[in-house]
C-alpha cells in the first residue's frame, strides 16, 4: 500500500492540450482521431525539435511545465510500446536492406526520451525508464512512491503512448490514440490518493484490453476529473485499487 499526492499534472493527445478539452473529454469519453498530429514544443529551439519523435515531443510537452528552471527532479517515464513507429521503419529498413541510420537505432532504445529529458533539461538527477504491462502506469506510481520515499523532494511521472503502426494493430489494443499525461508526485501537498495491490483471485484475463476499453492512465485520468469514489484496475492476477483520501 502507497499514498501519493498529485501536486499538478499535464497531458496531450491531439485536440486535447488544455484542462477544459480533457475535462470535457473525461465526462464524455471517446476515441479521438488520430492523424499523427503533435505538440509544437515551442519551449525548444527549432535544431532541438527536429530530432525528436514524435512521442519525445507528446512526453516533453506535458512534462515541461511541471519542474521549474532551477530544479532537480527525478524522472520515471513509463511506456508499454515505446517507439514502435521508430523501431517499425528499421525493420522495414532491414527487410529492404537499407542501412540503419545510427541515429535513428539509439534514438529507438526504450530510455531515450529520458536521456533526451535529462539533457534539454540539464537534469543531473536520476531517471527511469520502464516498460510493463497494461498495469505500466501503475509500476511506474510505485517506482515514484520510492523515489519520494528514498528523499526527492517531488517526482516527474509521464506515461505516454503512440498509436502503432497499422501491421502491429492486430496485436496493440491498449492505444486508442496518443496520449501523454504526465504527473508531478510531492510528498506533503496535491490531492491524496492510496494505491493497493490485491491478488486478483479471478479471471486471470479480466482487464484484457479491448476496443472501448480505456488505458489505466486514461481511466486515472478521467477519476482526477468526475472525482471517482474509487477506481480499480485488473490485470492478470493483479488488482490495483485507487481510493482518494481527504
Amino acid at each position: 500500500m502507497i499514498d501519493v499526492r498529485i501536486e499538478q499534472w499535464r497531458a496531450w493527445a491531439p485536440g486535447l492540450d488544455n484542462e477544459d478539452a480533457w475535462r470535457a473529454w473525461a465526462e464524455a469519453p471517446h476515441k479521438l482521431p488520430d492523424n499523427g498530429e503533435q505538440p509544437n514544443c515551442d519551449f525548444l529551439p527549432a535544431m532541438q525539435r527536429r530530432r525528436l519523435s514524435r512521442l519525445a515531443r507528446m512526453t516533453l510537452e506535458a512534462a515541461w511545465p511541471l519542474c521549474d528552471e532551477q530544479e532537480q527532479l527525478p524522472l520515471v517515464f513509463a511506456s508499454r510500446h515505446g517507439e514502435s513507429p521508430r523501431t517499425y521503419a528499421l525493420l522495414s529498413d532491414l527487410v529492404a536492406e537499407e542501412p540503419l541510420s545510427p541515429t535513428q537505432f539509439g534514438l529507438s532504445v526504450h530510455n531515450a526520451i529520458a536521456g533526451q529529458w535529462s539533457m534539454l533539461r540539464g537534469q543531473r538527477g536520476e531517471s527511469v525508464a520502464i516498460a510493463g504491462e497494461a498495469d505500466t502506469f501503475e509500476h511506474a506510481m510505485l517506482e515514484a512512491a520510492m523515489l519520494l520515499t528514498e528523499g526527492a523532494p517531488a517526482v516527474i511521472v509521464v506515461i505516454a503512448e503512440e498509436r502503432p503502426a497499422q501491421a502491429y494493430e492486430p496485436w496493440i489494443h491498449d492505444v486508442p490514440f496518443s496520449y501523454a499525461l504526465a504527473l508531478r508526485l510531492g510528498g506533503s501537498a496535491g490531492r491524496h490518493w492510496q494505491l493497493r495491490l490485491e491478488r486478483n483471485t479471478g479471471d486471470t484475463h479480466a482487464g484484457d484490453p479491448s476496443i472501448g476499453a480505456w488505458p489505466h492512465a486514461l481511466d486515472f485520468l478521467r477519476a482526477l476529473h468526475t472525482g471517482s469514489a474509487s477506481l480499480e484496475h485488473i490485470w492478470k492476477t493483479r488488482r490495483w485499487i485507487w481510493q482518494p483520501l481527504p
